[in-house]
Parts: structure tokens; C-alpha cells; sequence
């Protein structure tokens, strides 16, 4: 069996060969802090989030799409594995794992590692913005230049890809969880109120954007009060949180503009026709494809399911070199 993995920060994806995308959950356990014992991965440890008493601790054992857990990884590896898996495999299955491009060697290996321990047979490591490419149906292997930007939970990575490879590239550890804070620090600095984790999550979502608009949305959302201490209800803006996440978007957009400025001119002419492809699930804000056009002047084109992409690109892309390694 053939199964791909995208080890996101926030998020773990699992496709097989055949199925498709089986399995999507958090990338979160619940520890007990004194024994270490496991008590709950995944949708199950999400649940716990902001609830756990003092002797249970929720961890993501992925920061910035690099393993920051080792052993924590592996348990998370072998469980959903496991799961997605849905019965006793009579073989260890192939795994195909993505990284961003900026993950040092150091990391890769542990990748490799914690793919092979939790009970791979075989290992391929893939750089994420070559599996988005895959997963958003580029053809990777053209001489023509093509502009991915994926942006997670823990980091944006951008990358010029050609005949197959990544030929500039660019990644600054900005994403959709530190969107998240800064909607959390923008509402306790302008209000006095503290929100939790979930509930700037879901600002974002709602009501979030990249632009503004030309007509304000409102939506009401609980907190504590750090004056009283009292829970309160608040009235928040689309507005709000724009501006809550103007200065992250920035460093986004100058990302972007690094990797063009160091782009070879024949392959920025092609990137200038095809403009830039966005993937990830961060890539959905709403007006952020209309705020990188802006900035860059090129064209923004938001993949179809930019969620997938990256695991889908995974399974796609080991799927060719297996095929190549059988012709050799």
C-alpha cells in the first residue's frame, strides 16, 4: 500500500493510492504531563484544547512545518496511519512525506525517520511546493517556469519550478496560526479582552480578510474581560481583523517579491503570463489573492482544492517515481 502524508503544522492529511485524501485531522495530542501516556490524538485532542486540566497537556508536536516532537511525531504518525489504514496491512506500506524547502537537512531526515519508525517500509521525502504543484495540476516537468505559493498554518513557502525542480525559492515562518495570535493580541490591545485560540480562528474564517471592503461585517464574539476578569461579549469588525493581520500579510508579500527578484528573467517572462497559483488552506482568506495581485502585479489563481493539494501532490508524485524506478 501506497499512502502519502502532509504533515502540516496544524493539520494532518492522509491520502492512499486509489482513494484519495482518506483521513484530515488536527496535529495535536493530549499528553498526561507527569506519565507522558497518550490520551488523545487528533479531532479527539482538539476537543481538549483550552479545557485540560493542569496535569494534562495539549501538545503540536510540529512547529513551522518541522518536527519539534520527535517521539511525539512518531506516536502521531503511527496512529493515523493506523486509522487511515482501517485494517491489519498483511505489508508496511510506502510513505511519501512533504517538507517546505527551507527544511534543512537535519529535518528531512527526521521526517524520514519518523515516517520509518512509525512503520514504513519505504520513505520518500518531497518538498511541499512541488507537491502543491502536482496536487494543483502543473506539469512540474515542462521548461516552463511556474510560481507556487502554499501557505499552512506554520509557514508560507513559495517556489520557481522547472523540468521538475525548485529553481528559487522562498519560505518565512508566517501562517494561518499566526493569524490566529495576531487576531488574539489585535482584540486584547483594542478591547481589554482575551479571546482563546479557537474563537480567533474562527473570526478569521468568518469574517476575515485580507482588504477591505466596502462594507464592514459584524459578528459578536465572547472573551474574558482582563479589567474585571468577567466574561463579556464584544461586537467585532471585518475591518478588525484586517488590520490585525496587515503586518503577517506583509511579510508574506515580501517573500514573494525575494523570490521574484532573484527569479532568472526567461523564467519570471513565463511566470509573469502564468502568474502565481496558490495552495493551502491559509491561501482561502478572503482578498489574499487579491492582495498579492496587488502588490506584485501579477495575476493570483487560487488552486480548486487548495486544502489537497499538497497531500494529493504527495501521493501523485511518489505515484511517477515508483513508475520510474520500475523502468529503470
Amino acid at each position: 500500500m501506497d499512502i502519502a502524508i502532509d504533515l502540516g503544522t496544524s493539520s494532518i492529511l492522509v491520502y492512499i493510492k486509489g482513494r484519495g485524501v482518506v483521513l484530515q485531522e488536527p496535529s495535536i495530542v493530549a499528553i498526561k504531563k507527569d506519565t507522558k501516556q497518550i490520551l488523545a490524538v487528533g479531532l479527539e485532542a482538539r476537543r481538549m484544547l483550552g479545557r485540560t486540566p493542569e496535569d494534562i497537556e495539549s501538545i503540536r508536536p510540529l512547529k513551522h512545518g518541522a518536527i519539534s516532537n520527535y517521539e511525539i511525531t512518531e506516536q502521531l504518525l503511527k496512529h493515523f496511519i493506523k486509522k487511515a489504514q482501517n485494517r491489519a496491512a498483511m505489508r508496511k506500506p510506502r510513505i511519501s512525506i512533504c517538507v517546505p524547502p527551507s527544511a534543512t537537512s537535519v529535518q528531512r531526515r527526521a521526517a524520514e525517520d519518523a515516517a520509518k519508525a512509525a512503520g514504513a517500509r519505504e520513505v520518500y521525502v518531497i518538498e511541499e511546493t512541488i507537491a502543491a504543484a502536482v496536487g494543483a495540476g502543473i506539469d512540474i516537468f515542462k521548461p516552463v517556469g511556474s510560481f507556487v505559493l502554499d501557505i499552512g498554518a506554520g509557514t508560507a513557502d513559495a517556489s520557481v519550478i522547472s523540468l521538475g525542480g525548485s529553481v528559487v525559492s522562498g519560505s518565512v515562518e508566517v501562517g494561518g496560526d499566526d493569524l490566529d495570535q495576531a487576531i488574539i493580541r489585535h482584540v486584547r490591545k483594542k478591547y481589554n479582552v482575551l479571546i482563546g485560540e479557537r474563537t480567533s480562528e474562527s473570526l478569521k474564517i468568518t469574517i476575515g480578510t485580507a482588504v477591505r471592503l466596502v462594507e464592514d461585517v459584524y459578528t459578536d464574539v465572547k472573551g474574558q474581560n482582563l479589567l474585571t476578569g468577567l466574561p463579556v461579549s464584544i461586537n467585532i469588525t471585518s475591518e478588525d481583523i484586517r488590520e490585525a493581520l496587515a503586518d503577517n500579510l506583509q511579510s508574506i508579500i515580501a517573500m514573494i517579491r525575494s523570490v521574484l527578484e532573484r527569479t532568472p528573467p526567461e523564467l519570471a517572462s513565463d511566470i509573469a503570463k502564468r502568474g502565481v497559483v496558490m495552495t493551502g488552506g491559509t491561501s482561502t482568506l478572503h482578498g489574499l489573492d487579491i492582495l498579492i495581485s496587488q502588490e506584485t502585479g501579477l495575476k493570483t489563481i487560487l488552486a480548486t482544492d487548495p486544502i489537497n493539494c499538497v497531500a494529493l501532490g504527495t501521493g501523485m508524485y511518489m505515484e511517477q517515481l515508483a513508475a520510474q524506478q520500475k523502468l529503470q
